[in-house]
């Protein structure tokens, strides 16, 4: 299943090692959002990981998963200079 997940952490820190977590799973597709393609047990270590990341952060932040269903992701569009994404499209959310 194709996700996309989106963060704003404000200490420098802990942002980097979100980044470094989500980097192992998927792709980044701008700065703060990275596109994975997880089975659900991925999806599981992976949210767990972050939670215990998320949990470090002095000033706390937020991180947000969307799934995307396969009609979804066909019917996103995409703008500007655009990395390739998990999928192999390169697309981005507008």
């Amino acid at each position: 299943m194709r996700y996309v997940v989106a963060y704003d952490i404000e200490e420098d820190r802990v942002r980097t090692r979100i980044a470094a977590v989500l980097a192992s799973y998927g792709t980044r597709v701008q700065k703060s959002v990275f596109e994975c393609n997880l089975e659900a047990d991925a999806l599981e270590r992976l949210t767990r990981l972050l939670s215990e990341e998320l949990s470090a952060a002095p000033g706390g932040g937020d991180i947000r998963i969307y799934r995307l269903c396969a009609d979804c992701y066909g019917a996103s569009v995409g703008l500007g200079e655009l990395e390739e994404g998990a999928g192999g499209e390169p697309w981005i959310l507008v």
